[in-house]
């Protein structure tokens, strides 16, 4: 009997040693929750810019030849009339001391038909010679008068020819570029110096191509001067019709509404008024609160019914500073965990986090009589211990 009743006892036993543990309960987490809600779109659109004159000429000479002389530096402030280049004027004094000889030839030959003519007029006046005579002899003198303007002509041409080698400033302004040096041989037309005209000043800046349909001649901007921290304002003047070939971007000219603009070539930063949607009332989340589900970003939406979780597939249009703007997937009122996400599962029950409160201190004087009073009650007085003995 006993025998069998070890069996028994040792098959059980054996029995519960093979069998696999009960899995542990899962955990309740507790998560930070947030309810969503619309807010204030706070985010505006602003590009860097820099300021320009609104006019801005690129000066060359109206001839060519050898740069012999520059009077103008970069930086330097020229009035209009100023001479600001020389090119070498050798062989334009020769032209024209050439187109002079033509025209005393000219005059010359003009002056000898004259006589001829008058001469022939007197005889045709006798009938000593026939008409046809004096007409051929009035040709002439026609023919040598036309040839005497010709040459004055172009006398008066190199003339202006020589004065061309001479650079002059048309406007008064300041010289933002120089573009050829002394010894360089430059053809007619070719940029020498960059002059920037005294007067209005422009911020120029560019947007791309989605952004450029919305902006309008005459819209409103705000300027933010970098280097000094001051704001201005500005209209638009001037939107480019076509991109640049580089950057892909439209220019952009805006007409500061100051006495005192910016010195050239500062950096500021442009904010089109009405382009964008600040203002707009939108769902914002933090981004601890979004997590990678595949290819799609989810969020955990908190049942408070069952007190579970689960997946929420959404929509992110764009950032509004630290924050993500949901563009679908979300109402408001839903309460969505906003700290933790990647600890969690589906249907996983949680609880919402209650942040510790601290304990009410009881008064620093109570604290410190209460032991001092239970400690004189574990004590014997100092008057009965003599009469113990």
């Amino acid at each position: 009997m006993n025998k069998t009743v070890f069996a028994v006892l040792s098959s059980a036993l054996l029995l519960a040693a093979c069998s696999k543990p009960a899995p542990p309960e899962e955990p309740v987490r507790a998560v930070k929750v947030m309810t969503v809600g619309t807010d204030a779109f706070d985010t505006a659109y602003e590009f860097a810019g820099e300021v320009k004159a609104q006019v801005e000429s690129r000066l060359g000479f109206r001839v060519g030849g050898k740069i012999i002389r520059r009077q103008a530096e970069l930086g330097q402030r020229v009035k209009a009339g100023q001479v600001l280049a020389q090119l070498d004027p050798q062989d334009y004094k020769l032209a024209a001391d050439a187109a002079r000889a033509q025209v005393a030839a000219a005059a010359t030959q003009r002056d000898l038909a004259s006589a001829d003519y008058k001469r022939y007029k007197e005889l045709r006046d006798q009938n000593f010679i026939s008409g046809a005579e004096l007409e051929r002899r009035e040709t002439t003198l026609k023919a040598a008068q036309a040839q005497l303007e010709q040459a004055q002509s172009q006398l008066a041409v190199q003339g202006n020819q020589a004065t061309y080698a001479v650079l002059v400033a048309d406007v008064s302004g300041v010289v933002t570029a120089v573009e050829a040096e002394v010894g360089q041989v430059v053809s007619a037309g070719t940029p020498v110096l960059r002059i920037a005209a005294d007067g209005p000043r422009d911020v120029v800046f560019s947007v791309p191509e989605d952004k450029v349909a919305a902006i309008k001649v005459g819209m409103p901007v705000k300027v933010r001067v970098w280097a000094q921290n001051a704001g201005l304002e500005g209209t638009v003047r001037e939107v480019g019709a076509s991109a640049d070939p580089l950057t892909r971007t439209y220019p952009v000219k805006v007409a500061l509404a100051t006495q005192e603009p910016p010195v050239l070539g500062a950096t500021v930063y442009v904010q089109p008024q009405g382009l964008g949607a600040a203002g707009v009332q939108v769902i914002k989340l933090p981004t601890t609160a979004l997590r990678q589900e595949g290819r799609a970003t989810a969020v955990w939406v908190l049942d408070k019914a069952s007190m579970t979780v689960k997946s929420q597939v959404i929509q992110i249009a764009t950032a509004d500073g630290n924050e993500a703007v949901v563009a679908s997937g979300l109402q408001p009122g839903m309460l969505v965990v906003s700290a933790g996400v990647h600890v969690l599962s589906p249907g996983q029950k949680v609880t919402i986090y209650q942040p510790k409160v601290a304990a009410a201190l009881a008064p620093p004087a109570q604290t410190a009589i209460n032991p001092v009073a239970s400690a004189a009650g574990a004590m014997p007085s100092p008057v009965a211990a003599p009469a113990a003995k």
